[in-house]
């Protein structure tokens, strides 16, 4: 098993979404990159591939497991965009290839975890934007609940600190992993 990264994030008033509506965020301990295969003692081909094909119970429950829970959408977004409202996790710059893994550089599946550095967070986030979605513990009516990040088959647009999307909460796609916080 391979051991997680765990990068603490100081909570703060985040002003979340595109109306900047007010959340207060707690300080939060975040797993620095999206669970993979080897951190968790999992047999996979490649073991710094993210773990897929998790419904969001399945995904809450492996967070417990590891003694956490699945971030809220308000609480992904602080992480991602920080007090400065940042539009990119690393940033304001319009994103290049060696930021993140999105549809306009080709990717057909997500590659191992932290492949681009360039696209960390200040705090050294790695794979906020790109490669997978992130479940969050954000549920939606209809049995939805928030994702967020993009993936390897997004759009720019998607890679956005405050872009919300939304799955069906019993979907296992090869798009969509998690990551896990804990009280700091």
């Amino acid at each position: 098993m391979r051991p997680l990264t765990w990068i603490h994030i100081s909570g703060g008033l985040c002003r979340y979404g595109d109306r900047g509506t007010p959340r207060n965020v707690p300080s939060l301990s975040w797993t620095c990159t999206p669970l993979t295969y080897g951190q968790l003692g999992w047999t996979a081909k490649h073991p710094d591939l993210p773990v897929t094909r998790l419904a969001q119970a399945a995904a809450a429950g492996i967070a417990a497991d590891l003694g956490g829970r699945l971030p809220t959408s308000a609480e992904w977004e602080w992480m991602a965009a920080g007090p400065q409202r940042r539009h990119f996790p690393w940033g304001d710059t319009e994103w290049q290839h060696p930021r993140a893994a999105l549809a306009p550089a080709g990717h057909r599946r997500p590659g191992p975890v932290g492949s681009y550095p360039d696209g960390a967070t200040p705090e050294g986030m790695l794979d906020v934007a790109g490669n997978v979605w992130e479940w969050t513990a954000t549920p939606l009516l209809g049995d939805g609940h928030i994702i967020r990040g993009g993936s390897y088959a997004s759009a720019v647009l998607y890679a956005k600190c405050t872009f919300l999307n939304a799955a069906p909460a019993e979907l296992c796609s090869p798009g969509i992993g998690l990551r896990v916080v804990k009280l700091a």
